[in-house]
């Protein structure tokens, strides 16, 4: 692996893998950069009064300097477990604190609970280090705003903006930040969610959960131990250095460990975690390795009768069933290129009233009651809670949905041509409905295909779905032209 391909310098942010591509210059110029990035976010402090004097909050009136800024609290970090997240840990909380921002250290958590503490704090924004579904040796910084949520297109292009003119805003030895740590904001997560679920309903429920040796292990140890849940946990032990599979959270990886033990431990369902718990796949109660697609749909066939807001924001790749089970309970899907910035972007289009979910096919969703945070453990709760309310196995509810069939391929990319190869493609397949906001998507009744750069790995991407079969002739066809060009 070449030092380009082990590094990711994008809108997303920084990933790529410590030895080979990332550097700990690289960690401590892109949180230098999100330090200054926070400092031109800062609201103005409350105005004068008449007198040239401001209100301290204390009732007692303080003299008022034009160049104040309001503080807007400290910022939150936390980590996975990987063994190079100490190294970026460190380059994270010395540039912060160099840049004159307080931090609250959460230690090994997941990123979901990084956004609540957020919140909680008033915070001026977060970062979390860890490589979510890639391999133990990546990692990654993932930037969060003051609402808790990822940063929009806007706020991403200045912060990339400030990283590459390392116009970086220190402070002086006087106004450097502080470090502290907090230990119980599992708890207090934990203490959230059982104020959003019925508890008493789902612990019920014999569950076998994947936890691909990451963040969730220590979040569903709580809910065993503190509230009488009935999760069997395996790969449950925190590692930094090698995973006991890979953590993508995908049907395959499910085959893998998961889904045969689902029927011999006579659980209700399986669940497996990518290692920063955001994403979630499942397996049935018949030991049946379910497509990530899936997630979706069954949330918005849950949600979606009980929200004020009936739409549901996606991305270009996510499977059609959601069309079909948006319609059931007059819903609209709204969908918007792949990447958690046009998820960010397109929830700020709408009213939060508007809005029932927004997700995509990778297993992670973001709910409105938790104003829309990708977590895996509320979608588990949520899938757990369906089932309780309507009486039914998960299989039996599965099965209830007409049948869609995804297929989805990779190719490395070594070709500049993959702007024209899409616009070739585009004239190739004008019998169908084009979308080019993110490569090429073309849709016909009943099928569509969905060709598209990674934003994150040096791939293009080909996904094909059609209702009924696997649409296998056009997926070969679509894979060997990219091959041939990318």
């Amino acid at each position: 692996m070449t030092g380009a391909k082990s590094l990711r310098i994008s809108h997303v942010g920084l990933r790529g893998v410590p030895g080979r591509g990332l550097t700990a210059a690289h960690v401590l110029d892109f949180a230098s950069a999100f330090g200054t990035f926070l400092e031109a976010q800062r609201a103005p402090a409350p105005p004068p009064n008449q007198e040239g004097t401001r209100d301290s909050g204390s009732g007692q009136a303080t003299p008022f300097c034009a160049s104040e800024m309001e503080d807007d609290g400290p910022v939150i970090l936390g980590r996975d477990p990987r063994r190079s997240g100490v190294m970026l840990r460190e380059g994270v909380i010395a540039s912060l604190l160099a840049c004159g921002r307080d931090c609250v250290d959460l230690g090994i958590v997941s990123t979901p609970v990084i956004q609540h503490a957020i919140r909680r704090h008033g915070a001026a924004g977060g970062i979390s280090i860890g490589a979510s579904h890639n391999g133990a040796e990546w990692n990654a910084l993932k930037f969060f705003g003051k609402n808790a949520t990822y940063l929009s297109t806007a706020e991403a292009g200045e912060l990339l903006d400030i990283y590459h003119l390392k116009r970086f805003s220190f402070a002086g030895y006087t106004k450097l930040g502080k470090l502290s740590e907090q230990k119980d904001s599992i708890d207090l997560y934990l203490k959230e969610l059982s104020a959003a679920y019925e508890f008493d309903k789902l612990r019920r429920f014999r569950v076998v959960v994947d936890c691909c040796n990451g963040t969730s292990a220590p979040l569903l140890r709580r809910l065993n131990q503190d509230f009488g849940f009935q999760f069997i946990l395996i790969n449950e032990r925190l590692e930094g250095e090698r995973f006991a599979h890979e953590p993508s959270t995908n049907a395959r990886t499910v085959g893998l460990q998961l889904a045969p033990l689902v029927t011999p431990l006579q659980a209700d369902a399986g669940f497996l975690f990518d290692v920063d718990s955001d994403r979630v796949a499942l397996a049935t109660d018949q030991g049946e390795a379910v497509s990530e697609e899936m997630i979706l749909p069954l949330l918005a066939d849950h949600h979606l009768p009980k929200s004020a807001g009936k739409l549901v924001i996606t991305n270009l790749s996510t499977t059609a069933l959601l069309e079909d089970v948006a319609a059931g309970h007059a819903g609209k899907v709204v969908r918007v290129p792949v990447g958690r910035q046009a998820a960010m972007d397109a929830l700020a289009t709408y009213r939060p009233e508007q809005i029932a979910m927004a997700g995509e096919g990778t297993g992670a969703v973001m709910l409105a009651g938790f104003r829309f945070i990708y977590d895996g453990i509320a979608s588990m709760l949520s899938i757990l809670s369906m089932m309780a309310e309507r009486g039914q196995s998960l299989s039996s509810i599965l099965a209830a949905y007409p049948r869609y069939s995804m297929l989805k391929g990779v190719v490395p990319v070594v070709s500049p041509r993959i702007p024209s190869l899409l616009m070739e493609m585009q004239q190739d397949h004008q019998d169908g409905i084009a979308n080019t906001a993110d490569g090429l998507r073309v849709d016909w009744p009943g099928r569509w295909f969905h060709i598209r750069v990674s934003q994150t790995e040096p791939v293009v991407r080909v996904i094909c779905e059609q209702r009924g079969e696997p649409p296998y002739e056009m997926f070969e066809r679509l894979m060997d032209r990219v091959r041939r060009l990318a």
